[in-house]
């Protein structure tokens, strides 16, 4: 990996596609990772918080900044990075950011958005998914309608396979609209 290429963070609410696409474009490259961040939170064996309870404010940064060290250390080792999971502005995505900046490392952003009923439609299609229940994906899919000053690296869907998503983050990281500087 070029010192120039960043490492690539991918969001949106649950059922977007995120993973299934991740994957795909960590495939397609000659060295790839696809970490998936969510999955850091469930190596907490003691004082686990719920993370999107206030009180879970330094659990997420830690597990972002953990999330961080990880992403960069595969980028180090020459490996194209890409980071998927609930990365949350406000929340998640700036401990995130500030931990690959740190370690010296680009970062790109970009949020899957699909309408409410497609998300919820896939979340039910998968078997027994912690985030089954139609409110909570309803809170996470509000958790990125609006972005504010990070609307540019909204991607917004409808049907694509996640082929052709994973093309769209090709596409969209060439042109530099989701350089997170």
């Amino acid at each position: 990996m070029s010192a120039a290429q960043p490492v690539l963070i991918v969001t949106g609410p649950p059922g977007v596609g995120k993973t299934s696409a991740c994957a795909l474009l960590a495939e397609r490259s000659s060295l790839g990772v696809h970490l998936e961040s969510d999955a850091f939170f469930r190596f907490i064996r003691a004082g686990y918080v719920e993370p999107w309870k206030p009180e879970s404010q330094a659990q997420n940064r830690g597990v972002m900044g953990v999330v961080g060290g990880a992403a960069a250390g595969y980028a180090d080792a020459g490996y194209r990075t890409i980071v998927d999971g609930i990365v949350i502005p406000g929340w998640f995505f700036e401990p995130l950011r500030d931990a690959l900046r740190t370690a010296g490392h680009p970062v790109a952003y970009a949020v899957l958005r699909a309408p409410l009923a497609v998300c919820v439609e896939r979340v039910d299609e998968r078997e027994g998914g912690p985030l089954a229940e139609p409110a909570a994906i309803e809170q996470l899919w509000e958790s990125f309608a609006e972005l504010g000053e990070l609307e540019r690296h909204a991607v917004d869907l409808a049907g694509e396979t996640p082929g052709e998503v994973a093309e769209m983050l090709e596409a969209l990281l060439a042109s530099g609209r989701l350089d997170a500087t």
